[in-house]
């Protein structure tokens, strides 16, 4: 909060007015609400929307703050109709139709935001950045910064530029400092570290020159079918140890390896092998008919229901967490654990 105000009177200097909205996280934190802000910035209302004029470049901001954290009604009902011979522009907090991975603030709809007669509308809550509509311009710009692995990609503001006609132009400014990258790195048929790693390298490289000098934390997804699925599995410590210091050497410093996930298969399905007999024949059967049954593994989920209520949130997560109520998630760990348990068996209990 105190940095943000130094930022506008950074702005104040610079001659630049900042009108702001309260959304959730704002209107439930008392230090934004108790803040002081410099003499450029506006505040809008929350107890009804509030129109801001700008008459001196013809340019009027009508928006709502949020009065509490969870607002459920659609604000934008009740904003005003547009003044006429003003650059009229909305400013709204807003999940708009509903966003994957954002709680139903404000919800409106796209059709009634552009029937308002509005020139712009400027919509915060949700990070990724959209434009919904072009006539008149909607645009959710996104966060000025990438926070975590979900939010990857340039992240910045958007400027609008203005004619004497009242037409806007839009172009994207990127202001991020740090940029998350997801680095997916094909493994088909590769049949030596070294040249896994090599593809690693070119991959990360790419990402770093996309990145315009930022530093990257960057995850790491290794996929296809490759004769050295066996061995990662069986070691993926040691694996993802390597990747790091690939990481070091080829980015300069630049990377920093948030995770590296490995799915990768082997190259064709096949039989137990030869070489498993008696006890560990049985068991690698037992493990792949319970992978392959679709309702095995269902029943398998039922079981881990109370394991799932248990984990942390964070875990919980389908896109990147221990999805234990995902069948087809279950089949990938098993495959895992069968691979890496015969392993261990037949080398007597030594990593490999």
């Amino acid at each position: 909060g105190l940095f943000f105000t130094h930022q506008m009177a950074v702005l104040r200097e610079s001659g630049t007015r900042v009108v702001i909205i309260a959304g959730n996280h704002d209107a439930d934190n008392k230090m934004s609400r108790s803040l002081r802000w410099p003499d450029n910035v506006k505040v809008l209302a929350s107890r009804e929307p509030e129109s801001y004029r700008m008459d001196d470049i013809g340019v009027v901001v009508h928006g709502q703050s949020f009065a509490t954290a969870t607002v459920t009604e659609d604000l934008s009902q009740s904003y005003p109709l547009p003044l006429p011979g003003m650059f009229n522009i909305g400013l709204l907090h807003t999940c708009l139709t509903g966003r994957e991975g954002h709680e139903p603030y404000a919800p409106c709809t796209l059709a009634a935001l552009s029937a308002k007669g509005y020139d712009y509308w400027a919509l915060g809550h949700v990070h990724t950045r959209e434009v919904l509509c072009e006539q008149p311009p909607v645009v959710f710009p996104g966060n000025l910064q990438g926070r975590h692995i979900r939010e990857t990609g340039p992240k910045g503001c958007m400027l609008v530029s203005v004619d004497g006609r009242g037409s806007a132009s839009l172009q994207f400014e990127a202001l991020d400092v740090l940029r998350w990258a997801l680095c997916k790195v094909d493994a088909t048929d590769v049949t030596s570290p070294e040249s896994l790693l090599d593809r690693f390298a070119s991959e990360g490289l790419k990402t770093v020159k996309e990145s315009q000098g930022r530093p990257v934390a960057m995850r790491v997804e290794f996929v296809g079918a490759t004769p050295l699925h066996e061995k990662i599995k069986n070691d993926v410590t040691r694996w993802t140890s390597q990747v790091r210091a690939a990481a070091i050497e080829c980015g300069g410093g630049q990377i920093w390896v948030e995770k590296v996930k490995f799915g990768t298969a082997a190259p064709a399905r096949r039989s137990v092998p030869e070489e498993i007999q008696g006890p560990l024949a049985e068991l690698s059967g037992l493990v792949r008919e319970l992978r392959d049954d679709p309702a095995s593994l269902a029943e398998l989920s039922g079981q881990l229901a109370d394991l799932r209520s248990k984990l942390p949130v964070e875990l919980k997560d389908r896109r990147d967490g221990l999805a234990l109520d995902d069948v087809q998630y279950l089949a990938g760990v098993l495959e895992e654990a069968e691979s890496l348990l015969v392993g261990r068996l037949l080398s007597g209990g030594k990593k490999s």
